[in-house]
């Protein structure tokens, strides 16, 4: 069998693997240039502690600072309801848009609570209670405690955020 068909065996196979339901052909230097996923693919559903890390790998890009990092962790169809704006982001141009000014503060996220939900092997939900810690240019700190809601999907091989929902916590109760 030639590397060609080789190569190709091994990317449809890992398609079949990940149960997506659907073929997808994934340019392998493309794959090796992305972040890598803090869980493998598997037959098994993931950990409470594998998805847990799914924050930790976003909250890492956040302090990269780069925006177009922090973009590659959604799915091309994600949606993002973000904290400080209004404005639904449902395309990646929209996601970076939003992270580009967010990032400015330079971000710390400290998980406060949560819930994990592991729906199955390709699919979990993570919700809860996070606050951050915000530095303006002039080195002042301040912080927002806020609500969250990641949902993430295994595709082609790597867990992306499909949907991520974040709102200020309400002051009283």
């Amino acid at each position: 069998m030639s590397h060609k068909h080789c190569a190709w065996l091994a990317v449809a196979t890992a398609a079949i693997l990940t149960g997506t339901g659907a073929t997808h052909f994934v340019d392998a230097s493309a794959q090796r240039s992305a972040a890598r996923p803090s869980v493998a693919p598997s037959t098994a559903s993931p950990t409470n502690g594998q998805i847990a890390a799914l924050f930790d790998r976003w909250n890492a890009a956040l302090a990269t600072g780069d925006a177009h990092r922090v973009a590659d962790l959604y799915a091309p169809d994600a949606v993002l309801l973000p904290t400080v704006s209004a404005r639904i982001r449902t395309t990646r141009a929209e996601i970076v848009d939003y992270f580009q000014h967010f990032l400015q503060n330079k971000p710390v996220g400290r998980i406060q609570r949560r819930i994990i939900k592991v729906l199955n092997r390709t699919a979990a939900i993570d919700t809860g209670l996070y606050q951050f810690t915000l530095t303006s240019g002039n080195g002042h700190k301040s912080t927002v405690n806020a609500r969250y809601t990641f949902v993430y999907e295994l595709r082609g091989g790597r867990w992306l955020i499909v949907n991520h929902h974040s709102s200020t916590v309400p002051a009283g109760d």
